[in-house]
């Protein structure tokens, strides 16, 4: 299933949310630009989980261990990879931004990001080989959009692009119902991930997804306005979705 819109307007414009979307595609840019130095800078700008349980044997000081937790999140690995995540951030990050507030909403997805690093060094801690790999990607982050989109709008309705064998279809499903099968998704593949050779099954952090999912679930009650006004005069969404 590819989410191609949600059916609700966004109040005021994601300056946020653009902003990360260009940073992104900026960062991925420069990564093409590098050629064969791309995996050197994978290593001192993605998390290499095996550095924060051994960081005796490399020597690092305590900013290089904090600068890839932040710089992982703008990084990624394919066009694939960025453009799945600039999708999932573009529909649903704005709306999010509209209940939280810009500046808010940037702590708010950041965090989010952490927390998604986090859990991904927890779940590779006795898988040596998983560990050595770099993790890098926004997804993390946008998991924690996606967990707070849903308790904030679990009647919104996604249109999604359903390939059907030979056909395709365009299908409005709840968002209730979209992200909580995403989620149920990355939650039995990370949880099968655990006991198997690499926690990075098919190069996805799954745990990662987890993580930040879990902590925008966690997070959106501390980081929404209590007193949202909307723009528009459509206030019959805000009423519908409070």
């Amino acid at each position: 299933m590819i989410p191609i819109r949600d059916d609700i307007p966004s109040r005021s414009f994601p300056i946020v949310n653009v902003m990360l979307i260009v940073l992104n595609v900026l960062a991925f840019l420069y990564e093409l630009a590098l050629g064969p130095q791309l995996e050197k800078f994978f290593q001192v700008f993605a998390v290499v989980p095996i550095r924060y349980y051994y960081n005796e044997f490399f020597g690092l000081t305590e900013i290089a261990l904090v600068i890839p937790l932040f710089t992982s999140m703008f990084l990624h690995g394919g066009w694939a990879h960025i453009l799945g995540n600039m999708l999932y951030l573009w529909i649903f990050g704005d709306n999010v931004e509209d209940r939280m507030g810009h500046f808010r909403f940037l702590v708010f997805y950041l965090l989010c990001g952490l927390a998604a690093s986090a859990a991904h060094i927890w779940s590779v801690a006795d898988n040596p080989e998983a560990a050595r790999m770099p993790s890098l990607g926004a997804s993390g982050a946008i998991a924690g959009v996606l967990g707070a989109y849903m308790l904030l709008y679990p009647g919104a309705r996604v249109v999604t692009l359903l390939p059907l064998g030979f056909f395709i279809t365009f299908v409005e499903i709840p968002s209730l119902f979209f992200l909580g099968l995403w989620f149920l998704q990355q939650f039995i593949v990370g949880t099968l991930s655990l006991s198997a050779q690499t926690a990075q099954t098919g190069g996805v952090a799954w745990w990662a997804h987890i993580g930040g999912f879990a902590s925008g679930m966690a997070l959106v009650w501390f980081f929404r306005r209590e007193q949202y006004r909307p723009r528009h005069r459509d206030v019959w969404w805000e009423d519908r979705y409070r």
